[in-house]
Order: C-alpha cells, then sequence, then structure tokens
C-alpha cells in the first residue's frame, strides 16, 4: 500500500504542477530533491510571483525510521517505527478576490522492531480561505467535494465537512480559518470498509482538487482590486500564518521529526500584515466575510 500510494502522490504533483502552471501562465515551480538524514526524502515544488499565484508549493515526501520521543507520546505508542508520505499543496494567489486553498492526502504505517505492521491509516482533505465571499465559489467547492464522497459513502460528506470546519478553527480567535471542505484523519479498515476502500476514497479525493478550485480561480483572477482589497487579504493571511503555527498538526510534526523546515513553513505567505485592534466597517463585504466565519455554513 505505501509504494502504491506513495506512486500515486508523484503523479498526482506532476498533474497539479502542471496545469497550475497553465493556469498562471507565467511562472513555473522551482523543484528541490531533498533527503532527510534519519531516512526518505521528498520533492519540493514551489511557485512565486507569478501572474496568478504570488506564492505556493505542491510538495511530496515519504519519510521513515524510529519514531521521535515526542511523537510517541502524542501516538501514545511505544519505541516504534514508522514511515509516512504524502502530498501537501497551498497556494496563496495574488488577487485578494481569489481564495487561498490548501489540500493534504496522506498515509502512516507503524511497525513493531521485527519490522511488523502494527497499525496504518489514511488522512487529508482539501479546504478554502477566502478573502472576499463569493458564495458560489464556496458552494462550488463544497459539492466537488460532495460529490466525490456520495460516491464512496452517502454519510462521508458530512461527517468529513463537519471535522473541518472543527479542525481548522482557530480558538484564540474564536473564528474559522476559512469556508472548509473535508478533513478526515485515522481512517482505518474496518469490516464494511477496507484499506483499499480507503485508498479509493481518498485518490478519488485528490483527483478531484482540480476541478474544485480551478474554475473559482479562472472566475476571479481577473477581477479588479484596490490597495484597501489587498490591505484586507494580508490581514487574513496573518490569520492564516497564526493558525499553521499554532493548531497545525501537520506543521508539529514536520518540526518533531526533524523535518525539512523549508518545505514545512512553505505554507506561510510572503505579505502579511498585523494590525493592532483591526475591525472592518460596518455593512462591508470585509464584515460579511467574518460573520461568516464565526459561524460555519452548510453550503450545499
Amino acid at each position: 500500500m505505501k509504494n502504491k500510494f506513495y506512486a500515486y502522490i508523484q503523479q498526482l504533483q506532476d498533474t497539479i504542477t502542471a496545469k497550475l502552471e497553465e493556469v498562471d501562465g507565467s511562472a513555473k515551480f522551482r523543484q528541490d530533491i531533498w533527503e532527510r538524514p534519519e531516512g526518505g526524502g521528498g520533492r519540493t515544488r514551489v511557485i512565486e510571483n507569478g501572474a496568478v499565484f504570488e506564492k505556493g508549493g505542491v510538495n511530496i515526501s515519504a519519510v521513515h525510521g524510529a519514531l521521535a520521543p515526542a511523537m510517541q507520546k502524542y501516538f501514545n505508542v511505544g519505541d516504534v517505527d514508522f514511515f509516512a508520505c504524502g502530498l501537501s499543496l497551498v497556494l496563496h494567489p495574488k488577487n485578494p478576490m481569489v481564495p487561498t486553498v490548501h489540500a493534504n492526502w496522506r498515509y502512516f504505517e507503524m511497525y513493531d522492531k521485527q519490522g511488523n505492521v502494527v497499525d496504518s491509516w489514511f488522512g487529508g482533505g482539501q479546504d478554502l480561505t477566502p478573502y472576499y465571499l463569493f458564495d458560489e465559489d464556496a458552494v462550488h467547492f463544497h459539492q466537488t467535494c460532495k460529490t466525490v464522497c456520495d460516491a464512496h459513502n452517502p454519510e462521508f460528506f458530512a461527517t468529513f465537512k463537519k471535522q473541518c470546519d472543527g479542525y481548522f478553527w482557530n480558538a484564540h480567535r474564536n473564528e474559522a480559518r476559512g469556508v472548509g471542505g473535508l478533513f478526515f484523519d485515522h481512517c482505518k479498515a474496518t469490516e464494511t470498509f477496507s484499506m483499499e476502500d480507503w485508498y479509493n476514497f481518498v485518490t478519488a479525493v485528490g483527483n478531484s482538487f482540480l476541478e474544485a478550485y480551478v474554475p473559482i480561480v479562472e472566475r476571479r483572477k481577473d477581477l479588479a482590486y484596490t490597495p484597501d482589497n489587498r490591505t484586507w487579504q494580508e490581514i487574513r493571511r496573518g490569520r492564516y500564518v497564526e493558525f499553521n503555527l499554532v493548531h497545525d498538526k501537520g506543521t508539529l510534526f514536520g518540526l518533531k521529526t526533524n523535518g525539512r523546515i523549508e518545505s514545512i513553513l512553505m505554507s506561510l505567505p510572503p505579505h502579511v500584515q498585523w494590525v493592532y485592534d483591526h475591525h472592518p466597517e460596518a455593512g462591508s463585504e470585509e464584515e460579511r466575510l467574518i460573520n461568516v466565519l464565526a459561524n460555519p455554513v452548510d453550503w450545499v
């Protein structure tokens, strides 16, 4: 399974980066191949200063070795070895009318000292973070997610949408990071749903990403915007940074397992503002966004 899923994310990285370069029309992804001293490595691809994407990354990695003590405690296990592979992407567009997007699909195995697999699971999801809220964009993103989920289990979308709203919650701000999407983790085999079934589901979600996001980019990338719109985007990006550095489990795992720091912090936007005690104008589009983020919406 680990070889099968790693082959899949290699292909998916190629598919996604090729399409995003086409959408941008100017910038190309820079590639870094890196190795982790303890075992494994990855292929980082970053795009910067494009016509559409100000900064973004589509990264794959496959790392293995002894599980660090901090992560043993987190998983509540003893001295075990692990293998983890996944694709993680974040795209920060230049135009404030185009939402930021994040997605991740991953597979994890844990072994005893004889090399036997003692646990394995899938995780992942995709979520949308707009700066200016176009309801039809949120509906499109969620409908794409729902269509994929419904093909595998009619209960998946409601469950994983709720988990997404719960996970991407900036508790210290009492607001959502964005308008959500899907989030699932520790997806293990059951009597009715095998690891092969989970593989088919997770890869179907991965394959749906471009369909979920690119039409939104195409609709919004050429819209006019003002310096004030740009300032608001940078203030909201600050909340994105706060979530990734304070709450995100993927960032934590990378930092605790001697991950490659440049790849881990690739998710951070290039231009951000923190304005003291900032509040949007009453009745503005900015205030409407804040109100929606305070109470997650069922978009479909």
